[in-house]
């Protein structure tokens, strides 16, 4: 089972800006290779395909396809591969937020 993680402003009392915004996310991942917005997330599985809505952030990491949620003012990420990582911790770097599991 994969490890989900929060980047958050939550746990930040001096950061006036607690929550990640969708507008800010946008600009943000829009100057980042490899990413793409989507409102909706597709997971195929054996025999059906569920759809989530909502606001991904796609990584494209060697084919497949690594979502970033944005989510109540947070973002989500799962790691399914150890090169998530770091992505995760330049993300939250770039993003003055702090990285916690759950």
């Amino acid at each position: 089972m994969n490890q989900r993680f929060r980047i958050t402003r939550s746990m930040q009392d001096s950061n006036a800006e607690q929550s990640i915004s969708l507008e800010e996310c946008k600009l943000y991942f829009e100057s980042q290779p490899d990413f793409t917005y989507s409102p909706v997330l597709n997971i195929v599985g054996a025999e059906s395909t569920m759809t989530i809505e909502g606001d991904f952030f796609k990584w494209d990491l060697e084919g497949a396809q690594i979502a970033f949620r944005l989510y109540m003012g947070d973002l989500y990420v799962a790691i399914s591969n150890e090169a998530i990582v770091p992505k995760m911790i330049e993300i939250a770097t770039d993003l003055r937020a702090d990285i916690v599991e759950g």
